[in-house]
């Protein structure tokens, strides 16, 4: 079970295409996500300008186009209390106004009614500002909300709102009444706030400094709604680097590990504004090895993301994802039964709810999942399970819910939905035989990686080079006094760094040139 004090460790590895983030708790991986660096994203906390494309009366709702192949989809009762302020600046704004004080003088005005229709306030064509709450998932495009909140560490900022509230996780009336002052005296006109749990007991220049932040992050897009009027992203929330530390970041995180320098300096300036304290946390990776190997996080995927999941003393889960449900299988495998048949059962069912809270971390499942546990007679032990079920699911930040078992053993949890189930192959096709099961003789591995050298250093004149290689071509390339490595290195006349990976199949290699750019075999 997860403890707030377990030692937790963010390791970050930038890749020319994606970024890829993992969180260990005492060396475990508990978290995993990745975000392309490459082309249009549509995250949750996402921004848009966008345009009304149909409105669904039926419905109470609308399409709407924000760039993606799928509209996105807005509710009447999602567009928020104040969503005619928005409405006035997005019409009234350009590139001759004022825009500060068009902002600060636009009256709020009455709430929305609850039981209004969203033909009454939007029509096709209509530019909307609008966030998205939930990713675009199979075939369903993402899901947008019009009131728009911009979450820091500590506060949550709110345009065109009036409201200031506070946690009701802070108990101290004393520091509520600091807090809600504090924020309430810096906070400029038409603008609200909500102050979060990470908030109490804060310094006022630590909370007046984020503060700042939002205000400068929603105010650099005026310029884009009042120059461009089309579609366009606004701004995005902070990587998922930045989001996981905003919401998890507390005095359990030892490290911050991060391979690449421009990223390094954001986070190390991220952290300095949201947890001054903990700046030197954030460390800058340059190891040989990759970064993932090195801490094994490879090794764990490759574990934790298949079908077929081990737990302990020999007992596994089966996962399946479908379009409507998740279902979990539990069983007991080959582990040693004990004399006590019902308490065996009882063990193994514990070690799979530990795994399974983890999974839905791991994976980000959502929607239904149903838990085929080994059946109990005991109730006393369904009960004990359900219960130790809801305090490992206590730790997980998505909302969620879980019911008893029933008689049959089934456990139904729920678990918000806000983006894809993270899925990851770990039955490759073989990079080297594309999956015909035949490879080129192994004695000519040698002859064919010389060849590739001698056009990179002859012809493309590299005079340094890096080859990444699996462990047993390593060996094979490197051993002895006259290994291939040393001859090619003086027969070349260049340097290269031999690197291991742990992914890599038997016969698979790569070569990269000294700014690291992957070089085409």
């Amino acid at each position: 079970m997860e403890s707030e004090n377990s030692v937790k460790d963010l390791i970050v590895d930038v890749r020319p295409a994606e970024v890829q983030i993992a969180l260990l708790q005492e060396g475990r991986l508990i978290e995993f996500s990745k975000e392309s660096s490459q082309g249009q994203n549509f995250s949750v906390g996402d921004v848009f300008l966008g345009r009304v494309k149909k409105i669904l009366p039926a419905l109470n709702a609308a399409f709407v186009d924000i760039g993606d192949k799928k509209e996105a989809f807005i509710h009447y009762l999602d567009l928020g209390l104040y969503f005619h302020p928005f409405d006035q600046f997005v019409r009234r704004s350009n590139r001759n106004s004022n825009l500060k004080d068009l902002f600060e003088n636009i009256e709020l005005g009455k709430p929305l009614p609850k039981d209004g229709k969203i033909a009454d306030v939007l029509q096709p064509g209509q530019m909307i500002i609008s966030q998205i709450v939930k990713e675009p998932i199979s075939t369903k495009g993402s899901r947008l909300t019009a009131e728009i909140s911009l979450a820091g560490r500590n506060i949550v900022l709110l345009p065109f709102a009036q409201k200031v509230s506070v946690s009701q996780k802070i108990e101290s009336k004393e520091e509520k009444r600091r807090l809600e002052n504090l924020v309430t005296s810096i906070l400029p006109k038409n603008y609200g706030a909500i102050i979060r749990t990470a908030a109490e007991g804060k310094k006022a220049s630590v909370l007046v400094g984020e503060l700042k932040s939002l205000i400068e992050k929603w105010e650099t897009s005026w310029r884009k709604i009042a120059f461009n009027k089309g579609i366009e992203l606004l701004f995005t929330e902070y990587s998922k680097t930045t989001v996981i530390l905003r919401d998890l970041l507390n005095e359990s995180f030892s490290n911050v590990y991060v391979n690449d320098e421009k990223i390094y300096e954001e986070t190390k300036k991220y952290i300095s504004l949201i947890s001054p304290d903990q700046e030197k946390i954030v460390k800058l990776y340059d190891g040989k090895e990759d970064i993932f190997d090195h801490f094994e996080v490879t090794r764990q995927i490759k574990s934790a993301f298949g079908k077929v999941v081990p737990i302990k003393q020999g007992a596994y889960l089966v996962i399946e994802t479908t379009e409507a449900l998740n279902v979990i299988d539990v069983n007991s495998g080959i582990r040693a039964k004990t004399s006590d048949q019902e308490e065996n059962t009882y063990e193994v069912n514990r070690l799979a709810a530990e795994e399974i809270a983890r999974q839905l971390r791991l994976r980000d499942m959502g929607g239904i999942v149903i838990v085929d546990f080994i059946d109990m007679d005991s109730p006393e032990h369904r009960n004990e399970l359900y219960k130790y079920m809801q305090e490992l699911m206590a730790a997980d930040r998505a909302k969620h819910n879980v019911l008893p078992l029933t008689k049959f053993g089934l456990m139904q949890l729920t678990r918000q939905r806000i983006r894809p189930v993270t899925k990851i192959d770990t039955q490759e096709t073989c990079p080297v035989c594309h999956g015909s099961g035949k490879i080129s003789s192994s004695a000519a591995i040698d002859q064919e990686i010389e060849s590739h050298l001698s056009y990179f250093t002859k012809d493309m004149g590299c005079r340094r080079l890096t080859l990444k290689v699996s462990p047993i071509l390593g060996a094979y390339l490197s051993r002895g006094w006259h290994s291939f490595q040393k001859q090619w290195k003086k027969k070349y006349n260049c340097k290269i760094d031999l690197i291991e990976e742990t992914s890599f199949s038997v016969l698979q290699y790569e070569f990269y040139n000294e700014k690291k750019e992957k070089l085409e075999n």
